[in-house]
Protein backbone atom coordinates (compact mmCIF):
# COMPACT_ATOMS: atom_id res chain seq x y z
CA UNK A 1 0.00 0.00 0.00
CA UNK A 2 1.33 3.41 -0.99
CA UNK A 3 1.00 6.45 1.22
CA UNK A 4 -0.59 9.64 -0.05
CA UNK A 5 2.88 11.18 -0.20
CA UNK A 6 4.17 8.35 -2.42
CA UNK A 7 1.15 8.66 -4.71
CA UNK A 8 1.75 12.41 -4.82
CA UNK A 9 5.38 11.89 -5.80
CA UNK A 10 4.39 9.60 -8.69
CA UNK A 11 1.69 12.05 -9.80
CA UNK A 12 4.19 14.92 -9.44
CA UNK A 13 6.64 13.07 -11.68
CA UNK A 14 3.99 12.56 -14.37
CA UNK A 15 2.86 16.20 -14.13
CA UNK A 16 6.44 17.49 -14.24
CA UNK A 17 7.12 15.43 -17.37
CA UNK A 18 3.92 16.73 -19.01
CA UNK A 19 4.79 20.36 -18.31
CA UNK A 20 8.39 19.81 -19.42
CA UNK A 21 7.12 18.47 -22.74
CA UNK A 22 5.04 21.64 -23.12
CA UNK A 23 8.06 23.77 -22.36
CA UNK A 24 10.35 22.20 -24.98
CA UNK A 25 8.82 23.99 -28.02
CA UNK A 26 8.90 27.25 -26.07
CA UNK A 27 12.65 26.83 -25.57
CA UNK A 28 13.22 26.74 -29.32
CA UNK A 29 10.53 29.16 -30.47
CA UNK A 30 10.99 31.72 -27.66
CA UNK A 31 7.31 32.53 -27.31
CA UNK A 32 7.73 33.39 -23.63
CA UNK A 33 10.48 33.39 -21.05
CA UNK A 34 11.08 29.69 -20.32
CA UNK A 35 9.97 28.58 -16.87
CA UNK A 36 13.38 27.13 -16.12
CA UNK A 37 14.99 30.46 -17.03
CA UNK A 38 12.57 32.27 -14.72
CA UNK A 39 13.54 29.94 -11.87
CA UNK A 40 17.26 30.36 -12.53
CA UNK A 41 16.92 34.15 -12.64
CA UNK A 42 14.83 34.13 -9.48
CA UNK A 43 17.60 32.41 -7.52
CA UNK A 44 20.29 34.69 -8.94
CA UNK A 45 21.68 32.47 -11.70
CA UNK A 46 20.26 34.01 -14.89
CA UNK A 47 20.85 31.99 -18.02
CA UNK A 48 21.72 28.78 -16.17
CA UNK A 49 18.99 26.57 -17.64
CA UNK A 50 20.43 23.36 -16.12
CA UNK A 51 19.84 24.76 -12.63
CA UNK A 52 16.34 25.83 -13.67
CA UNK A 53 15.52 22.35 -15.01
CA UNK A 54 16.87 20.71 -11.84
CA UNK A 55 14.88 22.96 -9.52
CA UNK A 56 11.79 22.49 -11.70
CA UNK A 57 12.09 18.68 -11.47
CA UNK A 58 12.85 18.60 -7.76
CA UNK A 59 10.02 20.97 -6.85
CA UNK A 60 7.48 19.13 -9.00
CA UNK A 61 8.34 15.64 -7.77
CA UNK A 62 9.55 16.15 -4.21
CA UNK A 63 7.67 19.26 -3.05
CA UNK A 64 4.46 19.86 -5.01
CA UNK A 65 3.59 16.19 -5.58
CA UNK A 66 3.77 15.12 -1.91
CA UNK A 67 2.12 18.35 -0.78
CA UNK A 68 -0.78 17.64 -3.14
CA UNK A 69 -1.07 14.11 -1.76
CA UNK A 70 -1.41 15.53 1.74
CA UNK A 71 -3.81 18.35 0.82
CA UNK A 72 -5.94 16.60 -1.82
CA UNK A 73 -8.71 15.40 0.53
CA UNK A 74 -9.04 18.94 1.93
CA UNK A 75 -9.18 20.82 -1.39
CA UNK A 76 -12.58 22.41 -2.06
CA UNK A 77 -13.65 20.87 -5.37
CA UNK A 78 -15.21 17.55 -6.40
CA UNK A 79 -13.11 16.16 -9.24
CA UNK A 80 -9.43 15.25 -8.97
CA UNK A 81 -8.53 17.42 -11.94
CA UNK A 82 -10.13 20.54 -10.49
CA UNK A 83 -8.46 19.81 -7.15
CA UNK A 84 -5.18 19.70 -9.07
CA UNK A 85 -5.92 22.98 -10.83
CA UNK A 86 -6.81 24.71 -7.54
CA UNK A 87 -3.60 23.40 -5.99
CA UNK A 88 -1.40 24.32 -8.98
CA UNK A 89 -2.88 27.82 -9.33
CA UNK A 90 -2.22 28.28 -5.61
CA UNK A 91 1.40 27.25 -6.25
CA UNK A 92 1.50 29.76 -9.13
CA UNK A 93 0.27 32.53 -6.83
CA UNK A 94 2.94 31.64 -4.25
CA UNK A 95 5.60 31.59 -6.98
CA UNK A 96 4.49 34.97 -8.36
CA UNK A 97 4.55 36.38 -4.84
CA UNK A 98 8.06 35.03 -4.30
CA UNK A 99 9.24 36.51 -7.58
CA UNK A 100 7.69 39.86 -6.67
CA UNK A 101 9.17 39.92 -3.17
CA UNK A 102 12.54 38.22 -3.61
CA UNK A 103 13.25 38.09 -7.32
CA UNK A 104 15.10 40.44 -9.58
CA UNK A 105 12.89 43.06 -11.20
CA UNK A 106 14.36 41.91 -14.53
CA UNK A 107 13.06 38.35 -14.09
CA UNK A 108 10.60 38.91 -16.92
CA UNK A 109 11.90 40.62 -20.02
CA UNK A 110 9.96 43.48 -21.54
CA UNK A 111 9.33 41.41 -24.66
CA UNK A 112 7.65 38.59 -22.72
CA UNK A 113 6.10 40.36 -19.72
CA UNK A 114 2.39 39.59 -19.38
CA UNK A 115 2.59 36.70 -21.86
CA UNK A 116 5.04 34.93 -19.58
CA UNK A 117 2.67 35.33 -16.63
CA UNK A 118 -0.09 33.78 -18.73
CA UNK A 119 2.17 30.98 -19.98
CA UNK A 120 3.21 30.12 -16.43
CA UNK A 121 -0.44 30.08 -15.34
CA UNK A 122 -1.41 27.78 -18.23
CA UNK A 123 1.47 25.39 -17.58
CA UNK A 124 0.61 25.31 -13.88
CA UNK A 125 -3.01 24.47 -14.75
CA UNK A 126 -1.81 21.62 -17.00
CA UNK A 127 0.45 20.48 -14.17
CA UNK A 128 -2.58 20.44 -11.86
CA UNK A 129 -4.78 18.52 -14.29
CA UNK A 130 -2.17 15.80 -14.78
CA UNK A 131 -1.31 15.77 -11.06
CA UNK A 132 -4.94 15.32 -10.01
CA UNK A 133 -5.72 12.74 -12.68
CA UNK A 134 -2.72 10.51 -11.98
CA UNK A 135 -3.20 10.81 -8.22
CA UNK A 136 -6.87 9.80 -8.52
CA UNK A 137 -5.98 6.83 -10.73
CA UNK A 138 -3.48 5.63 -8.13
CA UNK A 139 -6.05 5.97 -5.36
CA UNK A 140 -8.69 4.14 -7.42
CA UNK A 141 -6.28 1.34 -8.31
CA UNK A 142 -5.34 0.88 -4.66
CA UNK A 143 -8.99 0.82 -3.57
CA UNK A 144 -9.79 -1.74 -6.26
CA UNK A 145 -6.92 -3.96 -5.13
CA UNK A 146 -7.98 -3.65 -1.49
CA UNK A 147 -11.58 -4.54 -2.37
CA UNK A 148 -10.41 -7.56 -4.37
CA UNK A 149 -8.28 -8.68 -1.45
CA UNK A 150 -11.17 -8.32 1.00
CA UNK A 151 -13.51 -10.19 -1.32
CA UNK A 152 -11.12 -13.11 -1.46
CA UNK A 153 -9.83 -12.66 -4.99
CA UNK A 154 -6.48 -14.28 -5.57
CA UNK A 155 -3.53 -12.31 -6.80
CA UNK A 156 -1.75 -13.46 -9.93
Amino acid sequence: MMSRVQKGMIAGLAATIAVSLLEIPNLFLNWFDPFQGVIATMIGMPGNMAVGWAIHAVSGVFILGPLFGILCPRLPTDTPETKGIVFAVGAWVVMMGAITMFGDYRTFTAAAGFGTFGWLLITHAVFGIVLGNVYARLVTRERRHAADFLNGATAH
